[in-house]
């Protein structure tokens, strides 16, 4: 092949786009003691967390935040509960992160979602329709105006896509991920049979407690 027609081929390659999405999830009152084991679930689903707080609504603030659900038999009760003690609201991103977090967390009807999808968090952390553990935006137009609601200080930004998108994965994130595959050469275990769910769980483990960029929150409650 030609320096000339090599050339051609390299510009009729498109770079792919990589489209992040954000939604907002709210770990409820009665689970607060269960964050840190749903946070490593979130984690570990492929997500970053973009923004945490801890917050403890009045009943007020909670009928403004689900203002969408006004009306129904069960907003008086849904209010009560969700200002009954402080949650924790984490702004969360990826591609997809809408439809694949609301895939993680499960039916809205803990119960069901025993049955169901066992597997996700309100089935392993949730007790019934009310007290279902998390809460995940419906789509893109409820994820900004809840993120906003939670973060009114913090601009929603873009997610970089493209070459942007692809120059901060050469910046930031390739460096810790390249020396996470050196340190696992280093420990990979001898035994064939164990390797690769070895590989994969130890790697996530050391991804998660050398990342950087994790965010920091203040341990005392905000009160709204």
């Amino acid at each position: 092949m030609s320096q000339n027609q090599m050339e051609i081929m390299k510009r009729s390659i498109v770079t792919p786009k990589i489209h992040v999405e954000r939604t907002l999830v709210l770990i409820k009152p009665d689970v607060l003691h269960k964050a840190e084991e749903i946070e490593e679930i979130i984690l570990h689903s492929g997500f970053h967390i973009v923004q945490k707080l801890k917050v403890h609504l009045c009943p007020e603030k909670c009928s403004d935040f689900y203002a969408e659900q006004y009306g129904k038999m069960f907003f008086p009760s849904l209010t009560a509960y969700m200002s009954s003690g402080p949650i924790i609201a984490l702004e969360l991103a990826r591609h997809d992160a809408i439809n694949f977090w609301r895939r993680v967390m499960g039916p809205s009807n803990s119960l069901k979602a025993k049955e169901t999808h066992p597997e996700s968090i309100r089935a392993i952390c949730g007790t019934d329709d009310l007290r279902n553990a998390v809460h995940g935006s419906y789509c893109l137009t409820s994820a900004e105006r809840e993120i906003r609601f939670m973060f009114p200080e913090a601009p929603i930004e873009p997610m970089p896509t493209g070459q942007v998108a692809l120059d901060y994965l050469k910046l930031f994130v390739n460096p810790m991920l390249l020396s996470g595959l050196i340190d696992l050469c280093k420990k990979k275990p001898s035994d064939p049979y164990v390797c690769y769910p070895y590989f994969r769980i130890w790697l996530a483990e050391w991804l998660l407690k050398h990342n950087t960029n994790r965010p920091k929150m203040n341990d005392e409650a905000v009160y709204h």
